[in-house]
C-alpha cells in the first residue's frame, strides 16, 4: 500500500449537513478512496433546503437540468424549473443509489467544533463526541429563518409563521393573507396563493427586477427521449449553460451590451404586463438590474394584478393583535 493510499484510509472526515453539498461530498470522497467519513445531519431526513422548505409554489429558479449532479442526470424532470418535492426526491434517490444514507448520523446537530492537538474535537447537542482530521461544512445558508423585528408581531392572534417553517395545518382558502418581502420565495408564494385566498397583501420594501422565465412542462415524449438518449440531456444542459454563462459575464460589467439586454427584457416584462400605471411604478426598481439577484418568474406580474391582490409599499409600523 502506498503512503498516499494509507493517508486516505486513515484520514477521518466529518461532513456537516446532508443537503446537496453534503451528499456530493460523501460521493466524491468515496470515489477518491477515502473511507472513514460520516455526515452529521441535524434533521431526520436528507435534502437540506429542499427538506426544510415546503411552502406553496416552491420551485428552484435554476433550470432543473442544470440543478443536478453532472454524473447523475435526471430524464424525468416534469418542467424546466422543477418543483421542490421533485428536487428533494432527486437528492434522496441519489443518496440511496450511492450508499450515502448509511453514512449519515441523523438527529445530530453540532454544538461545538474546536481544533485541539491537531484534530477537530466535535460535540453534538445530544452529547455525542467525535474527532476528525478534516471537517467539511456543508451547512448551506437557507435553513435559518430570518424574522422581521416588527413591534407586535408576537402578539398577533392569527396564524403567523416563516416561509421556511410553513404550517400546512393552517387553512388558507378564503382567508386574508399577508406576505412580508419580495424575494424569490415571496414571488412564488404570491403566484401560488392569490387564486385561493379572499385577500392577498404583499408587503414590499424593495421592488425587484423580474425576468420572465417561462416554466414549460416536459411532455412524455421528451422525457422518454431523455431517458433513451442521454445526449439529449447534454444538449439541453449545454444550451442552458450558454445562457447562464452569458448572464454571469454580463453582471460583472454593468455597461456591457448583454447586461443592457437583460435589463431591457425585465423592463419589457414590467411595461407590457402590468396594466395599471400606479402599480407599475410601485413595481419599478430604482436601481440597476443585477445589483441584487434577479427574480425568475413566469407569472408574478399577472398574479399581483389579480383582483384579490394588493401591493403595499408603505413601511410596516406595527402588527396589531386582531
Amino acid at each position: 500500500m502506498t503512503n498516499q493510499a494509507q493517508d486516505k484510509r486513515d484520514l477521518r472526515i466529518v461532513i456537516i449537513g446532508g443537503g446537496m453539498a453534503g451528499i456530493l461530498s460523501a460521493i466524491k470522497l468515496r470515489e477518491a478512496g477515502y473511507t472513514d467519513f460520516i455526515i452529521y445531519e441535524k434533521a431526520g431526513t436528507l435534502g437540506g433546503t429542499w427538506r426544510a422548505n415546503t411552502y406553496p409554489g416552491l420551485a428552484c429558479d435554476v433550470p432543473a437540468h442544470l440543478y443536478t449532479y453532472s454524473f447523475e442526470p435526471n430524464p424525468n424532470w416534469s418542467q424546466v424549473f422543477a418543483p421542490g418535492p421533485e428536487i428533494r426526491a432527486y437528492f434522496e434517490n441519489v443518496a440511496k443509489k450511492y450508499g450515502v444514507v448509511e453514512r449519515v448520523c441523523f438527529g445530530e446537530e453540532f454544538a461545538s467544533c474546536e481544533f485541539i492537538n491537531e484534530r477537530w474535537q466535535i460535540r453534538t447537542k445530544s452529547g455525542r463526541a467525535d474527532q476528525a482530521d478534516v471537517v467539511i461544512a456543508a451547512t448551506g445558508v437557507l435553513h435559518h429563518p430570518n424574522r422581521p423585528d416588527l413591534p407586535g408581531l408576537t402578539s398577533f392572534r392569527g396564524a403567523c409563521f416563516h416561509s421556511a417553517e410553513w404550517d400546512h395545518s393552517v387553512p388558507l382558502d378564503g382567508k386574508r393573507v399577508g406576505v412580508i418581502g419580495t424575494g424569490s420565495t415571496a414571488i412564488q408564494i404570491t403566484s401560488a396563493l392569490v387564486n385561493r385566498v379572499a385577500k392577498f397583501k404583499l408587503f414590499q420594501r424593495t421592488a425587484q427586477w423580474v425576468f420572465k422565465g417561462e416554466n414549460r412542462p416536459y411532455d412524455v415524449a421528451e422525457r422518454a427521449g431523455f431517458a433513451k438518449d442521454p445526449k439529449k440531456i447534454q444538449a439541453v444542459r449545454a444550451e442552458l449553460e450558454a445562457f447562464f454563462d452569458t448572464f454571469s459575464s454580463a453582471v460583472i460589467d454593468a455597461d456591457s451590451p448583454k447586461m443592457r439586454e437583460i435589463e431591457a427584457a425585465c423592463l419589457a416584462n414590467l411595461e407590457q404586463t402590468v396594466v395599471d400605471a400606479e402599480l407599475r411604478e410601485k413595481l419599478r426598481p430604482n436601481y440597476r438590474a443585477a445589483c441584487k439577484r434577479l427574480i425568475f418568474s413566469p407569472d408574478f406580474y399577472e398574479a399581483i394584478q389579480h383582483p384579490n391582490a394588493e401591493l403595499v409599499v408603505s413601511g410596516i409600523e406595527a402588527v396589531e393583535p386582531a
